[in-house]
């Protein structure tokens, strides 16, 4: 069964997963997470009405009842079980990925990421092995709307945003149940683009991280004019940036931006978490303003469940999440979008464009993740970490999710895919020169090494 990965589950439907999937993991959910009450949302794709129908067939038949939000973002899910208490949530949803995939992101109290190794594994066993035996009293099912209430708690973190110009691409996802009641409507200085909510997406993929993707935002700030673009992905929960210039932004560089609201106008020093790819100019860039900078894991399950554990103020990932103390230690694209424009907005008035805040921040000279497509993982990550090790004397080395080597004038992080046949790579240094000789030299030794396919 190919849909139960370490953050979530999630495949092509009808192919990694069915709907007699969906069925039992309805039912069997209840007893993994000790819950007679599941609440549960769903995206817009063109298969969650059928995913919906199963997964409530299968919690009510386990006895349990359901709470249906309907369409929602992931961060609405998350929002809700935080906040009523509930002990289960699923959110319907296959994120980023092409309109044939489909999943379920798994919530327990306090909206805790349900991963592979605190849940979602045993539940796949119990998929694989066990028969469904429905109960004598059948659950019930009832629907429930905060679609108002989450707005109100969004509009917390609206400033007056009138002097920025702004370009939104709502990615044809689920954004657009929400982004035009807490950001505003159209106006000469607010432009959306690809703002229908529909499940095919039928101008790019929901997946900022992909160039093409972000070529329509691109062009659209340069001949308008904007001080900023905004792009979502497909469930809401993460937010990416182009400057005036039409420029990506590195979405790790965002998280020492937000150190400005954080830190220094709400006073909160404290814990700041990143992911183990992150930039080092962040922690340098926060270090001024009382921040504590932890590296962890990549992916939600981790990241979530590590900002509560050290009760960080807030943290980021280079993937584009952004988790806040203030919500439930989760991640919210919109939240996380408010509150930048806000930070963006207090720049321009004193004369300071995104590119230049950007400028302030990134020192470094980075390679971005590259993919090598690799089986023997684990041989060739220890190839490499022990080669730099035997050359250069390291200042700090990381050995979870991967390795992250740190030396006085570059760094590598090296780390397995969790759901692909990948090696993913990324490396930063002082200098173009000095970054692309270290690149260099590890596609040489993965080569040599024998590692790539045939």
């Amino acid at each position: 069964m190919g849909a139960f990965h370490a953050y979530d589950i999630r495949g092509v439907y009808n192919k990694d997963f069915n709907k007699e999937t969906v069925y039992k993991i309805g039912f069997f959910l209840p007893e993994l997470l000790n819950s007679k009450k599941v609440l549960i949302g769903r995206d817009v794709r063109e298969s969650s009405p059928e995913i919906r129908e199963y997964l409530i067939a299968g919690i009510t038949d386990a006895g349990a009842d359901v709470y249906d939000m309907g369409l929602s973002t992931t961060p609405m899910v998350y929002y809700a079980t935080g906040k009523y208490g509930f002990t289960a949530s699923v959110q319907i949803t296959a994120s980023h990925n092409p309109k044939e995939y489909n999943g379920l992101k798994v919530s327990r109290e306090n909206a805790l990421p349900v991963g592979f190794d605190n849940g979602l594994g045993l539940l796949k066993e119990w998929t694989e092995t066990r028969e469904t035996v429905k109960t004598e009293a059948k659950g019930k099912k009832f629907e429930i709307d905060i679609k108002k209430e989450y707005i109100d708690f969004l509009l917390k973190y609206r400033k007056n945003l009138s002097n920025l110009k702004i370009c939104v691409d709502v990615s044809n996802g689920m954004a657009a149940l929400l982004i035009k009641d807490v950001l505003g409507k159209d106006s000469p200085e607010l432009h959306y683009i690809f703002d229908e909510l529909d499940g095919t997406f039928p101008n790019h993929e929901a997946n900022p991280l992909v160039a093409e993707n972000i070529v329509d935002l691109q062009r659209e700030v340069k001949e308008k004019g904007c001080d900023v673009g905004v792009i979502f992905d497909g469930d809401g929960d993460r937010v990416m940036f182009v400057d005036e210039n039409g420029r990506f932004i590195s979405p790790d560089l965002m998280i020492a931006l937000l150190g400005h609201y954080f830190l220094e106008e709400r006073g909160e020093k404290g814990a700041v978490l990143q992911d183990i790819r992150s930039s080092k100019a962040i922690g340098e860039y926060l270090a001024p303003m009382g921040a504590q900078m932890h590296t962890w894991r990549v992916g939600r399950a981790f990241a979530a469940h590590k900002l509560r554990e050290i009760d960080g103020v807030y943290g980021g990932e280079l993937a584009g999440h952004y988790y806040f103390r203030d919500f439930f230690y989760s991640d919210s694209g919109i939240m996380a979008c408010l509150i930048i424009l806000g930070v963006i907005s207090e720049f321009k008035k004193r004369g300071i464009k995104l590119s230049g805040i950007i400028a302030g921040i990134e020192k470094y000279k980075n390679s971005g993740e590259i993919n090598f497509r690799i089986e023997r993982k684990k041989e060739a990550m220890d190839l490499v970490r022990d080669y730099f090790l035997s050359k250069e004397t390291a200042t700090a080395n990381y050995d979870f999710d991967g390795y992250r080597v740190e030396f006085p004038d570059w760094w590598f992080n090296i780390r397995p895919s969790n759901t692909e046949p990948y090696l993913r790579f990324i490396a930063e240094a002082t200098s173009e020169e000095l970054l692309s000789q270290k690149v260099l030299k590890v596609k040489e030794l993965l080569e040599s090494g024998g590692f790539f396919d045939k």
